[in-house]
């Protein structure tokens, strides 16, 4: 897949919000994050546009998408946080447009809806990392989060071997073997949700990510057969599981634990897959190139990233 112009010191980026609002006041020490990281801050609209639990209008908001690819001046798109919303945008994105100007795009959670629809043949490697809002003003951001994203999104070398996630567990092996391919997936609900869709995921032959938060084992177990029945574990040509955050407490007492539902559902598959590794929903996460090719090694328990996503 492209890889897209590495961000330098004095680059703008664009702030966007294609999900849900924040506040002010978090917008503004986000800004002030990303300025000590050496880059200058373009806010777009819907960082200050509120409609029910929307950052504005879906107009505003996919125009701000929009808007930061064509504007020569921004050399990236940093998503301000999740939420709810992004899947509203995908036909109301000018596509031809943004793939002729490829530029770092970073984001997790609700806007795996738009790396799904920017990893697309015609489009190029997105960023599935921590964002503004809710990411950089955390206690938790200097170190090991801070770091990986700034070599993510500025380095032209590989990032490597992805380290586990400090004071977190160690990545395990759920089924052996080795499988190599390009990074794709993100939040399993927002996965299963472009299913049927014209942006439904395309598993074959890639690397399977799948991370998610607040969802009962019940509904993890139901999305993960959804996915296995329409054969996109099959075609997968490994998994790895990132971070299943608040999880709620199970009702009643007899219900399935996690483990459980993950050998029920992924090791018939036979797949080689891990487990704990450190991207999705917790304090510290790694930032991957999505639709970077990437090695899983499950003699090692390692995901190993073999190319830049930047050049």
């Amino acid at each position: 897949m492209r890889k897209v112009p590495a961000l330098r010191e004095g680059d703008t980026v664009a702030f966007v919000s294609p999900s849900s609002q924040s506040s002010m006041d978090s917008i503004e020490k986000a800004v002030r994050v990303t300025e000590d990281m050496g880059f200058r801050v373009k806010l777009s609209r819907s960082c200050y546009e509120s409609e029910g639990y929307h950052a504005g209008g879906d107009f505003v908001r996919a125009d701000d998408i929009n808007r930061a690819f064509l504007d020569p001046e921004v050399r990236g798109v940093f998503c301000v946080r999740g939420g709810d919303g992004a899947i509203r945008l995908p036909q109301r994105l000018d596509l031809d447009a943004i793939y002729r100007n490829p530029k770092v795009f970073l984001g997790y959670s609700d806007v795996t809806i738009l790396h799904l629809v920017l990893n697309r043949p015609r489009g190029f490697i997105t960023f599935h990392g921590p964002m503004p809002a809710t990411d950089f003003i955390s206690s938790s951001f200097p170190g090991y989060v801070r770091d990986g994203l700034l070599r993510a999104v500025t380095g032209v070398e590989p990032l490597e071997e992805i380290a586990p996630c400090p004071g977190g567990p160690a990545m395990e092996t759920l089924v052996p073997g080795t499988a190599e391919g390009e990074l794709t997936g993100g939040n399993l609900a927002l996965i299963c949700a472009l299913m049927g869709t014209p942006w439904e995921i395309d598993t074959r032959g890639k690397i399977l990510l799948l991370e998610d938060t607040d969802e009962p084992v019940f509904r993890i177990d139901r999305m993960l057969t959804q996915l296995r029945l329409a054969g996109k574990l099959d075609d997968a040509a490994g998994i790895v599981l990132g971070q299943f955050t608040r999880i709620p407490p199970r009702k009643p007492k007899d219900s399935f634990t996690l483990p459980e539902v993950l050998e029920a559902i992924l090791v018939p598959e036979g797949k080689p897959t891990l487990v704990n590794a450190c991207f999705g929903h917790g304090p510290r996460k790694a930032t991957l190139p999505m639709g970077a090719r990437a090695v899983l090694d499950g003699s090692r328990s390692t995901l190993t990233v073999v190319e830049p996503g930047v050049e």
